[in-house]
């Protein structure tokens, strides 16, 4: 009990500005504490956050020092790569000096060819060991094509290496050492990878061996890049250079979980944006490159595209999922099933079918002679297909009928396809129409159509002349949108157009 309260429980008056200096002094020494309390969080928030900072940094020492004996350097030598002549002395202005030119040819250069001596073209690369006996994941690109294969070791040990054998569609490659009892890199499951996780990339950037970099997993599932034929890339922004190729990302487990493989730079160098082979397609490929030196795949016999939202409403879908067949090849093993070109496939062997690149890089690995089961919509109706999985095979204008302008409002106009017209498209059959002329700033050309392309159907229905097409497009006036059947450089897709 204070001193006022007891003094006020008296019957004692305390004056009121001894009062308020208590209470002042009060205040002031609560503030005081206040503020040695704050500065000590302070302190001992940016300690803690010193100290993680440090822990993180311990993770990427540990892992480099478990990883690191197991990632390689590779250097790849093409004999007689070069031929040829090289330009003669006007062509080498900028390149040697004016003075120096002028003291051999004068004011004026001749421009007589120069021979150019046969040279073995070196290429640099990285790779890492996954077995003890020598045998090296890398890049195709690292290593395809090359007369002979030198691998540098951690140890500094200088090793020649044969090609066990590569996969050009996946950019995927085996070589193998000489050697026992070497370091073994363990592989990751890359399927559990999430956006934001650590990862490192190692290898030899520039010839710079043994170059650690961090970063985290910008996206999975990367598609549609044009850098292999079957893609699933894991983003990363992990530093990667010319001469990471073939290198490891790893996870802070310590694991690889993909092939570090290509860059997107206007420079050449590093820009942020990183792309890897994730672990669990490279081994399946690696398998099968140590069994056989090759690799097969699976095959159905189907063109498939992505189901837009404006095909899922042409369709009558729910939603705008699964992979369209746009074309049956008609001795493949979808057409001995019974699919139909305009199914949509919505599961394989029970898992839904999200996307076409998922889905065609899982075809490709199964085995062919497999039997599997399709759930398709047909008509807005689900059913049920079973097909054996085949083997995907190595190597994957006067018209009668004249001109007809279709409605500007689609913007194309089409002929009638001759058996002139289609031979000179290398079609094998001349039914349709042929794409003439396309309104730059149309509907049609927004949705992709390009002249020489052949229209078989629209709307859903088979149009065998420029009259059929006009009268069905013709059909449907008020149509917001139209419904095509195109071929083009033989494959076949549908394509929507939308009034604008």
């Amino acid at each position: 009990m204070t001193s006022a309260i007891r003094q006020r429980q008296m019957g004692i008056r305390t004056p009121r500005r001894a009062v308020l200096g208590v209470a002042v002094l009060a205040l002031a020494a609560a503030a005081t504490a206040g503020a040695i309390w704050q500065n000590g969080a302070t302190a001992g928030t940016e300690q803690q956050a010193i100290a993680t900072a440090a822990e993180t940094g311990k993770a990427f020492t540990a892992v480099t020092k478990n990883v690191g004996p197991a990632v390689v350097f590779i250097r790849a030598v093409k004999q007689n790569a070069i031929t040829g002549n090289l330009p003669g002395p006007s062509g080498l202005q900028g390149q040697i000096p004016d003075e120096m030119l002028r003291r051999f040819f004068g004011d004026r250069l001749p421009d007589f060819p120069m021979p150019r001596q046969p040279q073995p073209m070196v290429g640099e690369g990285s790779g890492f060991l996954i077995s003890p006996d020598g045998y090296i994941l890398t890049n195709n690109h690292v290593v395809g094509g090359a007369d002979k294969l030198e691998v540098t070791l951690s140890d500094r040990r200088k090793l020649d290496a044969r090609l066990v054998g590569t996969d050009a569609r996946t950019d995927v490659a085996i070589i193998k050492v000489e050697a026992s009892d070497l370091p073994v890199l363990p592989l990751g499951d890359s399927d559990a990878l999430e956006v934001g996780e650590w990862v490192l990339a190692i290898g030899s950037p520039f010839g710079l061996t043994g170059t650690v970099t961090a970063g985290i997993v910008s996206a999975t599932g990367r598609a549609g890049m044009g850098i292999t034929d079957y893609e699933n890339f894991i983003q990363t922004d992990a530093a990667i250079n010319p001469g990471n190729s073939g290198g490891p990302l790893v996870n802070l487990k310590g694991e690889a979980v993909g092939i570090n493989t290509a860059i997107v730079s206007r420079s050449g160098g590093y820009n942020g944006i990183g792309f890897a082979i994730p672990m669990n397609m490279a081994q399946q490929i690696c398998e099968q490159l140590m069994e056989h030196g090759s690799v097969t795949r699976g095959y159905l016999g189907v063109m498939i595209q992505a189901v837009t939202p404006e095909l899922a409403k042409s369709f009558g879908l729910e939603e705008a999922t699964g992979a369209l067949i746009g074309d049956v090849s008609s001795d493949g093993p979808a057409a001995a099933a019974g699919l139909q070109r305009g199914d949509v496939i919505v599961s394989l062997d029970g898992e839904p079918v999200k996307d076409v690149t998922s889905f065609r890089n899982r075809v490709a690995m199964i085995r062919p002679e497999t039997s599997v089961k399709l759930e398709v919509l047909r008509d807005g109706q689900k059913q049920s297909v079973s097909l054996q999985v085949g083997k995907l095979p190595d190597s994957d204008s006067v018209a009668s009928g004249g001109k007809q302008t279709v409605d500007s409002s689609w913007g194309l106009s089409v002929q009638t396809l001759t058996e002139q017209l289609a031979s000179q498209l290398g079609l094998d059959r001349a039914q349709g129409v042929v794409v003439t002329n396309v309104n730059p700033m149309s509907a049609a050309a927004a949705a992709g159509i390009r002249p020489g392309m052949v229209v078989t159907e629209v709307n859903r229905t088979p149009v065998r002349n420029a009259q059929e097409f006009d009268a069905a497009v013709q059909s449907n006036p008020d149509a917001d949108t139209l419904l095509l059947l195109v071929q083009a450089g033989g494959h076949t897709q549908y394509l929507v157009l939308e009034k604008r």
